[in-house]
């Protein structure tokens, strides 16, 4: 599992823009760095703001996270 391949397509342009504010999705940094806040908001459903994501992102995000953010 990689950011490339398996994290950075999960987030959409419009997701990207709605969070620039706070750090950029498509950055590997940003999202490792965050990536406790990130799985929190999605799994509460709060991001992104228009549809919550399925149990197959979720845990594909939870997994990358758990085996230690790869690049």
């Amino acid at each position: 599992m990689s950011f490339t391949a398996d994290i950075k397509p999960l987030f959409r342009e419009e997701d990207r823009s709605a969070m620039d504010f706070a750090f950029d999705l498509w950055s590997y940094d940003d999202v490792k760095t965050n990536a406790a806040l990130i799985l929190e908001r999605v799994a509460d459903g709060t991001m992104p703001c228009d549809e919550t994501w399925g149990d197959d992102k979720l845990q594909r995000l939870r997994t990358w996270i758990a085996d230690g953010c790869p690049p």
